[in-house]
């Protein structure tokens, strides 16, 4: 003990005779770099912790769309589809590509760069990638769900009374695989999955026997080092009195479930485990989820309060907030979540402070940040707007 207050004694001097050593000047800039450091500490936190009252129109561009046209935001640009067709965008609202097609009911799914688009109830889906049309796919029986990988690789639900139909196709229309279902073993399919690499399938179906519900969920592997398993089945298994509407990759082998009253996050592509049960209380309202997080807006139907809650992909409670409104969209989930309904918009850090809640002349389409502390980019009708949060 002795000898290591003689040590700390001795450094402390060495540290004074150095600093005795430095030029006057030398000083002065390390102490003005010091406040600057600090400074610019104070100001970042002051910039994320502050709250804002309205949002102010910096920029104004023309919307070139004349129909009643839906848009998304994703890792290529801006989405932009109606009956008509689909394009991709700029920030600006600038055409990259244009691609006519005549929809009854437009939807679309995308993962990384590649873009797939489907007329619900048609026999159409169409693949892009970012420089454009990559491949048309022709199928046999009306089209009722559709997911895509990054790769491209499209899975489809065929709509059939009696066997319906779990297709996968390349971005040329090539068949990959068939799947016949049987209403009588399994139940009927009511959506799909597919991973990034295109190889592993994730199936949820809705199997009723007399008044009781099961879901039944199953995945796929389609892979070269297939394990061999009949029908490329690697993994079954039923949930009683549940129903699966919703299923999806977030990453590489990370698949999530959305029940009706829990999240289950499952690892694996071939041999997946449940590894994580989210229990919900509350009817959902509206859920996003990226690679990383999901979001949830809840409500409590005996107060009718709205409460935002956001999980990691294994299962920790990141943030978990009172919302005011109920809203029907969620997007942007890393360091800023974004609500939207109608006119309505609310802006929410990951932290849990509420950056801004109102409204805005025209129905929301479409928000996302853009370069710049507190800037976003709000789609409209009447064109694309930066704004700028504002006291």
């Amino acid at each position: 003990m002795i000898y290591y207050f003689i040590y700390q004694t001795l450094r402390f001097k060495r540290i004074k005779n150095m600093w005795n050593r430095k030029t006057k000047q030398t000083k002065i800039i390390i102490l003005i770099a010091c406040i600057l450091a600090v400074a610019c500490v104070g100001v970042y936190f002051f910039v994320k912790y502050q709250t804002y009252d309205y949002i102010e129109i910096t920029s104004t561009y023309e919307n070139s769309s004349t129909d009643n046209a839906n848009y998304r935001y994703c890792e290529s640009g801006i989405i932009r589809y109606s009956r008509d067709g689909i394009a991709l965008l700029n920030v600006q609202g600038e055409e990259r590509w244009n691609q006519p097609c005549q929809m009854s009911n437009p939807m679309i799914d995308f993962k990384g760069d590649s873009i797939a688009i489907a007329d619900k109830g048609g026999t159409s889906i169409f693949v892009f990638e970012e420089k454009g049309l990559k491949g048309e796919i022709q199928t046999t029986r009306p089209i009722e769900k559709i997911s895509v990988s990054g790769q491209g690789v499209v899975s489809a639900i065929l709509k059939d009374e009696q066997t319906p139909l779990v297709m996968c196709y390349d971005a040329k229309g090539k068949v990959l695989v068939e799947h016949k279902i049987s209403i009588g073993t399994m139940g009927y399919p009511i959506d799909v999955a597919l991973s990034e690499d295109g190889n592993t399938l994730l199936v949820s179906y809705l199997f009723t026997q007399g008044n009781s519900i099961v879901s039944k969920v199953a995945y796929y592997y389609f892979g070269d080092d297939n394990t061999g398993k009949e029908n490329h089945l690697v993994y079954q298994t039923d949930l009683d009195d549940t129903i699966i509407p919703a299923t999806s990759f977030l990453q590489r082998d990370i698949s999530l479930l959305v029940a009706d009253d829990a999240l289950l996050l499952y690892k694996g592509l071939k041999d997946p485990k449940e590894t994580v049960r989210i229990e919900l209380k509350q009817e959902i309202q509206s859920l996003e989820y990226s690679d990383e997080l999901i979001a949830v807006l809840v409500r409590n139907d005996k107060s009718g309060d709205y409460k935002l809650n956001v999980y990691n992909t294994k299962g920790k409670q990141v943030m978990s907030v009172g919302v005011d409104k109920q809203y029907t969209e969620i997007r942007r989930l890393d360091d800023k979540i974004l609500l939207f309904d109608d006119q309505s918009c609310g802006i929410y850090m990951k932290n849990g402070i509420c950056k801004y809640e109102g409204n805005m002349d025209e129905n929301i389409l479409e928000i996302f940040p853009i370069g710049g502390f507190n800037k976003y980019m709000v789609i409209n009708a009447s064109g694309f707007h930066e704004v700028e949060l504002a006291k």
